[in-house]
């Protein structure tokens, strides 16, 4: 049984986190799968979107703590495990932005520390309602540094902090509030919200939005001066597109575009 299981629905890729026993927690082989499938998709083409889930009773507890545990036992107290740990982890969080395709979480349970950080890394997220939310670590004296870095590009300063000192839950109110999540819905319908929105953006000229995508993360790092300079260029790359000349025609002749992308 794959760790990750992954199955296409014309351009939509799902990809699905299956160890509901550990409440699919990002032990060193969910990493590795994911950043496996990760990476397939980055050269697939054909994949327009992509879904996130898990399997079982929760979206994702973050890092395995048993494991964690374990890689104590190294001569240097697990020193070096722990940095190579959270490199993987890291690298697998900046995969996702830099995926051509956008990628929607589809949280349900408790995504939290790690598993909370895994959503807010995510382009987009629908979440089923009375999924908790938190950077919990700081419960048992492990400050969420990392899951940190995400929670604090989607959720406002102070109330990011507020999360990560207290160590509180929030609910799907709260996170949508915040930006962590784009809305919630029934659970019964998280799948189908969440393909709803993933065709939607299939169906949009694929070159446009790797374009878009790309340079919605790199300008965001900028000062304003060079984030215009910058998005200027991509404007002008996606303008040189034969489909968006077919694009414009389209909307301006009032019928649907036929793109060759």
């Amino acid at each position: 049984m794959a760790l990750v299981e992954r199955s296409d629905t014309g351009a939509v890729a799902h990809l699905r986190m299956n160890a509901p026993g550990s409440l699919n927690a990002l032990s060193d082989a969910m990493l590795a799968a994911l950043q496996a499938e990760l990476d397939a998709l980055a050269r697939d083409r054909a994949i327009r979107a992509v879904l996130l889930s898990g399997e079982g009773r929760a979206f994702c507890a973050g890092h395995d703590l048993k494991e964690m545990t374990r890689g104590r036992d190294a001569p240097d107290g697990g020193a070096a495990y722990f940095a190579d740990l959270f490199a993987r982890c890291a690298a697998l969080m900046q995969t996702i932005p830099r995926l051509p395709q956008p990628v929607i979480a589809l949280p349900h349970g408790i995504a939290t520390a790690a598993g909370c950080q895994l959503v807010a890394s995510c382009d987009m997220a629908i979440a089923a309602e009375g999924t908790r939310f938190g950077v919990n670590g700081v419960n048992i004296g492990l400050f969420c540094s990392t899951p940190m870095v995400a929670l604090s590009r989607n959720v406002p300063r102070k109330q990011a902090f507020e999360m990560l000192v207290t160590g509180e839950f929030i609910g799907c109110d709260r996170a949508a509030e915040l930006g962590l999540i784009n809305r919630a819905v029934p659970e019964g319908e998280l799948m189908g919200a969440g393909m709803e929105l993933a065709e939607t953006v299939a169906a949009k000229l694929g070159r446009a939005v790797r374009i878009g995508k790309e340079a919605f993360y790199r300008q965001a790092e900028m000062g304003l001066a060079e984030a215009y300079a910058y998005t200027g260029g991509a404007m002008v790359e996606n303008m040189m597109e034969p489909d968006t000349a077919e694009g414009i025609a389209a909307f301006i002749e009032k019928r649907a575009p036929e793109w060759t992308q």
